[in-house]
Parts: C-alpha cells; sequence; structure tokens
C-alpha cells in the first residue's frame, strides 16, 4: 500500500502525540465540528485517556465507537459508557451506535484489529463487504469471544472508510503478522478487504 506508514516500536506517548497532531489539523481545517470514530480494548482507553489531557476544542470533537457489546451503557463491557466517561467531562460529544444512525465522515477512523484479522466488530464470519449499503449493522460473532460473549453493533466497511486518515496501534507478533499478511493482499480477512478500499493515508503504530 503507497498509502501506508508504519511505525515501529511506538510507546502510548508517540500514539498520543500523534493523535493530537491529528485532531488539531482537523479542528484547523474547519470551522464547525470534527468527527472521529475510535475503538475499544484494552490497548485503546490508556491512550485514549492521555488524549483527553490534550489541550484541543473538545466541544467541537465528536466521538463514535467504531462498535460496541449489544449492552446497557453502564455494562462493564459497553465500549459506549468507556468512552463517555473520558470525553464527555472534557465536552467532547459522544455519539451512541443505533440502527438508523447516520455516521458522519470522520476525521480520523481509528481501528482495532483481533488476531482473527476482525475491525470493529466486523468478524469473519459476518462477511463484511467494501460495498455493504448499510452504515451499521448488528452481528453476532461465531465463535463468540469468551471474554465478550455479546451480540454486537458496528460501523460496516463503507462508513469506515468514510474518513480523512486511518489509524491502526497493532501489539503483538501474532496480531503484526496478521495485518502484514493482509497489506500484502494474503487473506481475504475483514482487516484486509479494508485495507484493500482504503484510499487515504493509513498509519500503523507496533
Amino acid at each position: 500500500m503507497e498509502t501506508l506508514t508504519i511505525i515501529e516500536g511506538a510507546e502510548d506517548g508517540a500514539v498520543v502525540q500523534w493523535l493530537r497532531g491529528c485532531l488539531a489539523a482537523a479542528l484547523a481545517r474547519v470551522d464547525g465540528p470534527v468527527a472521529i470514530t475510535v475503538p475499544g480494548g484494552s490497548t485503546p482507553f490508556p491512550i485514549l485517556a492521555r488524549l483527553t489531557k490534550m489541550d484541543l476544542d473538545w466541544s467541537r470533537v465528536a466521538v463514535w465507537p467504531g462498535d460496541d457489546r449489544v449492552v446497557p451503557e453502564d455494562h462493564p463491557a459497553s465500549n459506549t459508557g468507556r468512552i463517555r466517561a473520558l470525553f464527555e467531562p472534557v465536552g467532547a460529544r459522544v455519539v451512541p451506535l443505533a440502527d438508523d444512525a447516520r455516521p458522519p465522515h470522520f476525521a480520523l477512523a481509528w481501528l482495532g484489529m483481533g488476531a482473527d484479522g476482525h475491525i470493529a466488530s466486523l468478524f469473519p464470519n459476518t462477511d463484511p463487504q467494501a460495498a455493504d449499503p448499510l452504515p451499521v449493522r448488528r452481528l453476532t460473532p461465531d465463535p463468540l469471544p469468551p471474554e465478550a460473549p455479546f451480540d454486537r453493533i458496528s460501523l460496516t466497511i463503507p462508513a469506515l472508510l468514510a474518513s480523512d486518515e486511518i489509524l491502526f496501534v497493532i501489539r503483538g507478533e501474532d496480531k503484526r503478522a496478521v495485518f502484514d499478511a493482509a497489506v500484502a493482499g494474503h487473506s481475504d480477512l475483514p482487516v484486509a478487504r479494508l485495507l484493500g478500499a482504503a484510499t487515504q493515508p493509513v498509519t500503523c503504530f507496533t
């Protein structure tokens, strides 16, 4: 991919600074609101917590979860609840996913990736398509991850691709191998389908 930049051996602080720069540039480009979509999981939340301490005009930022478990927001497994707890105190607007949601064009789509190649909650068994006519889908992973055995709601590949930039933070050799195979076009996993259709800059911190 000509649009891919891989930054090796990056610590969380480097990702935070990159995110701050990305958001600052997006806020400078427009007078109105800026939307981003962020993942759940163990890697992003410490980074997001540090990002919210950055000096940015958070009142102009709308934060969308890329996906969520179909649970109440006060459930420990809710991505939206955890994102709301971080971003609303600094003045950002958090937009929960819903079946009738109309996602905007995102300044940034930060995506997590599982060792099975899933992105957001687009697991291999859900057969996500780059030409999906819907921006949001309810899905059931198969097999259900034992640590989060819930149905999901997720942005689709076209909704994620409606973004100025895409970010991955890949930790672990197993995930890196899956990502590299997707970049090389050696798999048909969800991450490979998204990367194969991406035309915007993609940055991956490892």
